[in-house]
This record gives structure tokens, C-alpha cells and sequence, in this order.
């Protein structure tokens, strides 16, 4: 059975439930009391209905994950305010039933609305939680975690054309999961990741307490700013800080084929675009594409630039620093950083800027992804190979992302991210279709596979290294039983993710969330001295007193 949960609130609370000091104060912390009552009473929709579909598919941005060979939830509750999320928490736990939390849906493997593990579990969508204050006076915004990237962007920009926030690339983004992994973006070279520059965050645990920076410890904080999402609470809210940019900046999409030398050009990117003026970030879209007026295919790689800066600094330090691009003034375009964030997301010129605040995808697909980071320049046989294997997939895409700058110059151990100094290069590797057919997913999935393994002679070593907002249950998982997973088997994955960063993870889970009550496919584990046994079972129509919101299932 599935169904949805509306919450009917007797009150006028719109948001609270914590103070800014995140002192343990019982009263503005906790939904349980004596006098209060959740009634779990209504009627059961089954998985077909309507209501339930469109809100699961609502911003699931992978097809694949609710496709219908995916697993889906025994329920969707969509909280309004906090102490909603307080209510789940506290009865998820009475019960025993797993929860799974959605701000953007963004989760490559689906892992915030489906599941490849045995126990029953329950959506929590974050998706009416998108309120955003920016505070120009103290250079910082406080936003939710139902908000997208698209949307912070707008309302800073709103406030001031020369402030700005270090996060993403996709404008549909939820903020909540985001910055728990770390949060990319094209001033990352400039200023870091989204998660450098959190000040602060609001989050619930399992006991249902909502925490801000002081009140859960800076070891937690440190944790939840890269260490993944759905291990240690449910993020409800960012404080991010503002960085400055310029009125005018300019950006750029310069294409080669291979016909056009995209391979010797692309191996001399490889060769500078760490080393590259810290305001500027150049990165590679690849793709296999038709040679024009013929039907023979080949390889276009597209270089998506934006520039700190105006047009004619930006050509002196390309004819310094890249000349082999060929950049000329009438590939280049000045427009403001609100404008240059929907060109590198790919939107035409002439969309304008409101389009951010509907928070949706340009288009959906289904899709498969991996990622690798590049300590050494990949030689032109090695991208002759990946070139072979890109002309044999349908949609094949590569996605070089370049780091230095800043990013070089931040220590691997200040965030649980520790893709840092010695990184050249990120690269996302996406294979995507629209046939529904399992049949299509295994043969594309198979593609990916193969290309990654090919890879493995040119990337990081020791741990392969991967990015966790690319999730990639590839890598591993936890026991499908949903018991807890030893260290040494989630050492699989969480190594690949943080790098050394993993024993501290696990340390402050095992301290924080001594149950394991927040877990998923690639959860951080507990350290079995802390763990307590916790089965899973199915949803009944149980009463959880005490509290008094009215559930309609």
C-alpha cells in the first residue's frame, strides 16, 4: 500500500522549534508532550493513486529510480514547517520505520525516494520547506532545505548585484543535500564548495531535537559539510555566506571536433586548467555528435567558461595562459552573475532570469553516472580510447570539471570532502536514454561499466577516488537487510568518498546516532561498540502518542 500524509496543525507556527544558540531546551526542541497526541487515523490510497504518483515523481530528477521496476515508499509526508519533521523523526523511531529525505531529488541513485534495500520506508519531502533570507548587512543567507540552487540565486541577486553564493551548476538543485556533499560550482576555483563556506545549519536528530552550529558541536558540523546526506540528521536549513562578484562577468562556449584538433586541445586543457587565473573556470562538456551535412558521428568537446571579470581582461589571460582555444571577443558574452549562472547551466540567452524560481528541470531522462578524479594529464591514447567507447553509446556524456585555485589551497581534512591539492580534474561520466525497458537500463549501465574500467589506468589510486553527490552503489553498499554494515565493508565505498576523512565519519556517527537511526544504501556505518540492534517493520495504523498534529493517511 502507499499513500500520502497531509498534516493538519492546530497552531500558527510557522517554522521555530529551536533557538539560535541551539541550547537544549526541551520545550522549544521537542514535539513530544504529556498533553499532546498524534492520531494516526484515515484511509489507505494504494501506490497507483494519483495524488501519490505525482508526488513521488514530483522532483524524482533520475527516470530510472521510479521507473516501474523501482522500488517505491510505503508513504510520502510532506511537512510544512520544522516541528512536522520533529513528529516524523520521533514516530519513525517508536515504530521502527526507516525514513528516506528529499530536498531536490537530485540523488543520482534515487536514494532520497527509492531503495535497494529490504525494509519498508517512508519519503520525508522537504519540498514545501523553501524559505530564503538574505542578510546583505552581514553577508550571509539563511535558506531551506526544500529550496533549489535556481531560487537562492534570484533572491540574492535581488538584493545585490554584486553578492553572490559559491554553490552548483544545476539550477534545480535542492540546497539540503547539496551542501551535504559538498556542493560544486564554477567559483569553486575562486571561493571553494558550497559546504567551505556554510557558517551554519539547522538540523534535526534522532532524538527530534532541531540543532543549529552550537548546539550540535562543531565535530557534527564538520560532518554534515561534505560528509553525504541522510547519515547524522535531516538538514533543515543552511546559513551560507555571500561572496563578492563583479557586475559584469563574462562567459563563453568555444566547440571543437575532432576534426577540429579536440584531442591535442584537450590535452593541453588537461595541462592548464588548474593552473588557470583563479577567477576563471573552464570546463569540458563531451559528447558525441554528427559531423555536419554527413551521417558519420564524432566527438564534440564543448568548453562552458565563466569569467570574475570583463571581456578584455578575460582575452589577455586566455591569449596568455590557453591560446590553443582559440577564444575570440565574439565568443565571449559580458552579462551579470545571475545571467552567467543559467548560461552555464545550458538555458538559451534569451530566457529570462524568473525561469529560476519554478525550481523544475529543463528536461528528465533516465540515466546512469559515475565519477573519477585525475591527479596526472590523461595522454591523447588514452583519449583516443575514450573515444572509441563514446562512438559505440547512444547518448554518451563527459563532464571535466577543473579544480586549483582555491580548491588546492584548502586542507583535505577541513571538510569531510578531501578531493583537493593534487586533483587536476573531476570528470562525471553519464549515460543516459528515454526506453523504459529494464532491457535498455542493463545495456547502457553495462556501457558505463566498462568505460569506467577502462579509466582506471588514468585516475586517482589508492583510493579511486569519487565524488559523493554522484552517488554510485557500484562502489558498494550496506547490507540489504538494513542491518548495520561493518566498518571494513563500508570501507568500500566511504573510502573512495572521503579518503581518510571516513574514520572520523564514522566516530561522530557512532557518538551522534549511536543506533543508526539515519541510514540508507551508503549511509556512514556505526562502530559496533555503539551500535544497538534496530529492525524495520512495515507501517501499521499504530498510535504514536503524545503530540498533537493529526496525520491523515
Amino acid at each position: 500500500m502507499g499513500f500520502v500524509i497531509n498534516i493538519i496543525d492546530d497552531d500558527d507556527d510557522d517554522g521555530g522549534g529551536g533557538n539560535e544558540e541551539g541550547e537544549d531546551n526541551d520545550d522549544q526542541k521537542h514535539v513530544e508532550d504529556d498533553n499532546e497526541e498524534i492520531d494516526g487515523r484515515g484511509e489507505l490510497g494504494e501506490r497507483n493513486n494519483t495524488s501519490f504518483t505525482s508526488v513521488l515523481n514530483s522532483t524524482a530528477q533520475n527516470l530510472r529510480c521510479i521507473a516501474s521496476y523501482a522500488a517505491k515508499p510505503e508513504l510520502i509526508f510532506t511537512p510544512l514547517i520544522e516541528t512536522h519533521i520533529q513528529t516524523a523523526v520521533i514516530c519513525a523511531k517508536k515504530l521502527g520505520i526507516q525514513l528516506r529525505f528529499r530536498s531536490g531529488g537530485h540523488d543520482y541513485e534515487g536514494m532520497s525516494y527509492t531503495s535497494v534495500m529490504d525494509p519498508p520506508y517512508v519519503v520525508v519531502d522537504l519540498a514545501k520547506l523553501r524559505r530564503i533570507d538574505v542578510d546583505v548587512e552581514d553577508g550571509s543567507v539563511w535558506v531551506e532545505a526544500g529550496a533549489t540552487v535556481g531560487e537562492l540565486y534570484y533572491r540574492v541577486a535581488e538584493k545585490s548585484k554584486t553578492l553572490g553564493v559559491p554553490a552548483g551548476l544545476c539550477m534545480s538543485l535542492g540546497i539540503g543535500g547539496h551542501i551535504t556533499g559538498g556542493a560544486y560550482g564554477s567559483m569553486m576555483r575562486k571561493y571553494g564548495l558550497g559546504a567551505d563556506n556554510a557558517l551554519d545549519a539547522k538540523i534535526i536528530d534522532a532524538t527530534g531535537r532541531i540543532l543549529d552550529r552550537k548546539g550540535m558541536g562543531e565535530d557534527v558540523f564538520w560532518a554534515i559539510r561534505g560528509g553525504g546526506g541522510g547519515s547524522f540528521g535531516v538538514i533543515v536549513s543552511w546559513k551560507l555566506k555571500l561572496v563578492a562578484v563583479p557586475e559584469t562577468v563574462t562567459v563563453f562556449n568555444v566547440a571543437k571536433t575532432l576534426e577540429q584538433g579536440a584531442t591535442k586541445i584537450l590535452y593541453r586543457w588537461q595541462q592548464v586548467a588548474d593552473k588557470l587565473d583563479d577567477n576563471l573556470f573552464i570546463r569540458v562538456l563531451i559528447q558525441s555528435s554528427n559531423v555536419p551535412n554527413t551521417t558519420q558521428r564524432t566527438i564534440s568537446t564543448t568548453y562552458n567558461a565563466l569569467f570574475l571579470g570583463d571581456v578584455n581582461t578575460l582575452q589577455e589571460t586566455m591569449k596568455q595562459s590557453f591560446p590553443e582555444l582559440g577564444l575570440t571577443k565574439e565568443d565571449c558574452f559580458e552579462m551579470s552573475w545571475l545571467e552567467s549562472a543559467l548560461f552555464i547551466a545550458g538555458y538559451p540567452r534569451t530566457v529570462p532570469t524568473t525561469v529560476l524560481l519554478a525550481g523544475k528541470p529543463a528536461f528528465l531522462n533516465y540515466f546512469k553516472a559515475k565519477s573519477d578524479f585525475v591527479t596526472n594529464p590523461i595522454p591523447e591514447e588514452g583519449l583516443e580510447g575514450i573515444w572509441e567507447r563514446f562512438l559505440e553509446e547512444e547518448s554518451p556524456l563527459m563532464i571535466w570539471n577543473p579544480y586549483g585555485g582555491m580548491m588546492s589551497r584548502i586542507s583535505e581534512s577541513s571538510t569531510p570532502f578531501p578531493h583537493r591539492n593534487g586533483i587536476l580534474f573531476k570528470i562525471q561520466y553519464v549515460s543516459s536514454w528515454m526506453n523504459p525497458e529494464k532491457k535498455a537500463m542493463n545495456m547502457h549501465v553495462d556501457w558505463i561499466r566498462k568505460l569506467y574500467d577502462y579509466m582506471t589506468q588514468y585516475v586517482s589510486m589508492s583510493p579511486r577516488q569519487a565524488y559523493v553527490n554522484y552517488r554510485d552503489l557500484d562502489l558498494g553498499m550496506n547490507d540489504k537487510n538494513g542491518d548495520d554494515t561493518s566498518f571494513a565493508k563500508a570501507s568500500s565505498w566511504g573510502t573512495k568518498y572521503f579518503k581518510d576523512n571516513f574514520n572520523r565519519l564514522v566516530q561522530i556517527k557512532s557518538e551522534f546516532d549511536p543506533d543508526n537511526f539515519f541510514k540508507h544504501e551508503q549511509s556512514i556505518p556505526v562502530l559496533p561498540i555503539k551500535s544497538k540492534s534496530q529492525g524495520f517493520k512495515r507501517v501499521k495504523k499504530n498510535k504514536c502518542k503524545k503530540g498533537r498534529k493529526v496525520i491523515h493517511h
